[in-house]
């Protein structure tokens, strides 16, 4: 399939930047087809581009139509938002005497309208609202400068904007290459994010960095020249430690390539191992960064007999483009495995108390994140 000869960015519209990782044509990771449908699945290209300009990471082209499944939300994003507007209020972000707010979610879940409710603020019904929450929801508007516009405007003259995302320099950091997908239109750092959110006349007065995901960062902004809270040295810290990492330089982020190839190659090896040694196998979490994985891997039924998963959803129905079966959370007691690979990382903690019969049975974990690890049995 070809590719736009210029690509032009989606917050700043330069055209000068640098492909950094170029996956191939990969089927779009929220297309899950009944398991019966025998294909072909329609394929597009997958490329991360780094706009020179502005150093904002982002697809290169995607000319899929995102529908996006909600899948079942981990108990890390729950505790995470849970963390996450407890550290808000202890900054003082969160009007003491009630407020309004508004929330732009994504698919990914991890709603705070629950939390901030109990807080006594009141969900906004259109008015620009004293608190506008984005969790990881920015990255899914393919118009960026429209976009950050539009959760801008919805945030009153005196209120606060908050703004989560998994930053590129843990992406960068850890080789997450497979964050990579059709419909995320966007990779923010806090770098280029707080730089976007300046030319909207906002400044950035907190950040906060979470463990998910292997690192994400929430940002509180207020219209400059507003008076309020404010933490400039923890802003100046993750600052400064995502420069350091080079989230804007092309050939520093380009190392994701690399890693590609070798998690791809890893898992793919892992199985033919497990394979013949003679031992079972099943995955956990059919997850959108599965897809990019398994079809890079070339790993199908034949080394991965089926992944079970949470969301209803997704049962009867199989990955694209290698056809492994989605099956119930039940599947993975009745068939007793050997290895559950395991690909959400975050969901260890979690998978481990829900289903100790892996465990208890001589089975064992494995995650990829992106390396392949197999998880040592609890004590």
């Amino acid at each position: 399939m070809s590719h736009p000869e210029n690509p032009t960015c989606r917050w700043c519209g330069g055209g000068d930047g640098a492909v950094v990782l170029d996956l191939g044509d990969q089927p779009p990771a929220d297309h899950f087809p009944a398991v019966d449908d025998p294909g072909p699945d329609p394929v597009f290209p997958l490329r991360m581009w780094l706009c020179a300009a502005c150093g904002l990471a982002q697809l290169a082209e995607d000319p899929t139509t995102p529908e996006e499944p909600r899948g079942a939300e981990p108990d890390a994003l729950v505790a995470q938002a849970r963390d996450a507007v407890a550290r808000v209020q202890a900054a003082g972000l969160v009007p003491a005497g009630g407020g309004t707010v508004r929330e732009f979610g994504s698919p990914h879940g991890g709603s705070w309208l629950d939390l901030l409710g109990a807080a006594g603020l009141k969900e906004s019904t259109g008015s620009p609202a004293d608190v506008v929450i984005d969790c990881f929801g920015l990255m899914h508007d393919a118009d960026q400068r429209a976009g950050l516009a539009e959760r801008a405007a919805a945030t009153a003259p005196g209120g606060t904007l908050l703004l989560q995302f998994h930053t590129l320099a843990a992406i960068v950091a850890d080789g997450g290459w497979n964050a990579l997908r059709h419909g995320h239109y966007a990779y923010y750092s806090t770098p280029v994010l707080t730089a976007m959110l300046e030319a909207e006349g906002f400044e950035v007065t907190h950040g906060f960095l979470f463990d998910l995901y292997g690192g994400t960062v929430l940002l509180a902004a207020r219209r400059r020249g507003v008076d309020g809270p404010r933490d400039p040295s923890g802003v100046e810290s993750l600052l400064s430690r995502e420069s350091a990492v080079g989230v804007t330089d092309a050939t520093v982020v380009g190392g994701l390539e690399a890693a590609a190839g070798r998690s791809a190659e890893a898992l793919r090896a892992h199985l033919e191992e497990t394979r013949a040694a003679g031992r079972s196998v099943l995955g956990y979490a059919a997850a959108s960064r599965a897809v990019p994985l398994l079809n890079r891997a070339g790993v199908g039924p034949d080394l991965l007999p089926a992944i079970a998963d949470g969301a209803t959803g997704k049962h009867g129905r199989r990955v694209p483009g290698v056809g492994i079966p989605i099956l119930p959370p039940d599947a993975v007691g009745e068939r007793r495995p050997d290895e559950v690979v395991l690909f959400v990382t975050d969901m260890l903690a979690e998978m481990r108390r829900r289903m100790p019969e892996v465990e208890a049975g001589g089975g064992a974990w494995v995650v990829v994140d992106p390396t392949v690890r197999r998880i040592a049995p609890a004590r």
